[in-house]
C-alpha cells in the first residue's frame, strides 16, 4: 500500500483546480490530473484520506477508457511515469498510479447519467411521481429493480453542493439538439458495454455518469469512466431487489457519519481507522473484481 497523498502542489505547473478528488495542472495544450486519496461525503471533503483509492480511480478509468475506445475517442494520451515532462520526474514516485496526462477539451456543461436499476435519486423520485426525470416507468416496480431498458437522466454540473437532474428538452437546450442527440447515444452504448462486461466479472452497474467535451469539434470522453465515485456497483451475488443493495463505494464511510448523527457541517469527522481501512478495501475490491489484475 502506498503513502496516502491528500494534497498536491507542484510549484514547476499553474494550477488549474483542486475538486473535492482532483488537482488539476495546466500543461499548454494539456492537462495533469492528480487523482489523491481524498473522499467527500455529504457534500464535504473528510480530514482522513483513503489509501489507494486515488489509484484505484485513474487505474480503473484508464482501463474502461481503453475498453471503451471503439465506442468513442477519449482525452488520455498517457498514465506511464516514463512520459512524465522532465520538471516533475522528481515527483514520479507521488505520481505513479494516480496521474493521467490528457487532452484538454471544450467540456460540455451537462453530466451525462444514465441509470440501468432503480436505485438513489431515482427510487425516490420514482416513489413520489412514476417516473425518474419525466421519463415514465411501468408501475409496481421496487427499490433496485432492474428497468425494462437504460435511461438517460441528464443533470447540470454543480462547483458546490449537489448537481440537479435536467430532463433531455433542457440538455438539449443548453448544447444544441445534434449534440444532445449524439451524447445520450454515446451514453447509452457505454452503459451498455461496460454493463455487460462488468456483469461478467461479478459487478451490476446499476447507474453511472460519464462528462465529455469538444476537441477540433469531436465528441471526445472526459475525466473519470465508471469508477466507485461515479458509478453504482453491486456485487451480483449479493443482488436482492426490494431493498437498497452492498455497493463497492463509501458506504462505509456514510453508515459510520450516519451513525454518530453528525449534522453534515463543519467540525468535519475525522474516520476511525476501521472505517478507513474497509473502505479501501472495497474500492480495491472494484478494481481487481473488474479488471481481473491485482492493483499492486
Amino acid at each position: 500500500m502506498r503513502p496516502v497523498v491528500t494534497r498536491t502542489d507542484f510549484p514547476e505547473l499553474n494550477l488549474l483546480s483542486r475538486g473535492k478528488v482532483r488537482d488539476m495542472y495546466d500543461m499548454g495544450d494539456e492537462v495533469l490530473i492528480v487523482v489523491t486519496d481524498r473522499l467527500s461525503a455529504f457534500d464535504h471533503v473528510l480530514p482522513n484520506g483513503i489509501p489507494d483509492k486515488g489509484r484505484v480511480l485513474n487505474l480503473l478509468s484508464d482501463f474502461w477508457f481503453k475498453k471503451t475506445a471503439h465506442i468513442v475517442k477519449n482525452q488520455v494520451i498517457s498514465t506511464n511515469v516514463a512520459d512524465l515532462p522532465s520538471p516533475l520526474c522528481p515527483h514520479k514516485d507521488l505520481l505513479e498510479g494516480r496521474f493521467t496526462l490528457a487532452r484538454k477539451a471544450q467540456m460540455l456543461p451537462v453530466e451525462c447519467v444514465v441509470r440501468g436499476y432503480l436505485s438513489g435519486s431515482g427510487w425516490n423520485d420514482y416513489k413520489k411521481t412514476g417516473s425518474v426525470c419525466g421519463i415514465g416507468l411501468p408501475a409496481g416496480l421496487r427499490e433496485s429493480d432492474r428497468l425494462p431498458a437504460p435511461i438517460f437522466t441528464p443533470s447540470t454540473k454543480a462547483q458546490t453542493g449537489h448537481d440537479e437532474n435536467i430532463s433531455f428538452e433542457a440538455a438539449a437546450a443548453l448544447i444544441g439538439q445534434g449534440l444532445a442527440d449524439k451524447v445520450r447515444a454515446t451514453t447509452l452504448a457505454l452503459y451498455t458495454f461496460a454493463a455487460d462486461y462488468a456483469r461478467s466479472r461479478g459487478i451490476i452497474i446499476a447507474d453511472t455518469k460519464f462528462e465529455f467535451g469538444l476537441l477540433d469539434g469531436e465528441l471526445i470522453l472526459c475525466d473519470e469512466v465508471l469508477t466507485p465515485d461515479s458509478s453504482r456497483f453491486w456485487p451480483a451475488d449479493l443482488y436482492a431487489p426490494g431493498q437498497s443493495q452492498p455497493s463497492f463505494d463509501k458506504q462505509f464511510v456514510r453508515d459510520y457519519l450516519l451513525s454518530i448523527h453528525w449534522n453534515k457541517e463543519p467540525p468535519i469527522p475525522v474516520l476511525p481507522e476501521d472505517v478507513v481501512a474497509r473502505t479501501s478495501e472495497k474500492y480495491r475490491e472494484a478494481y481487481e473484481r473488474i479488471t481481473g489484475s491485482p492493483l499492486g
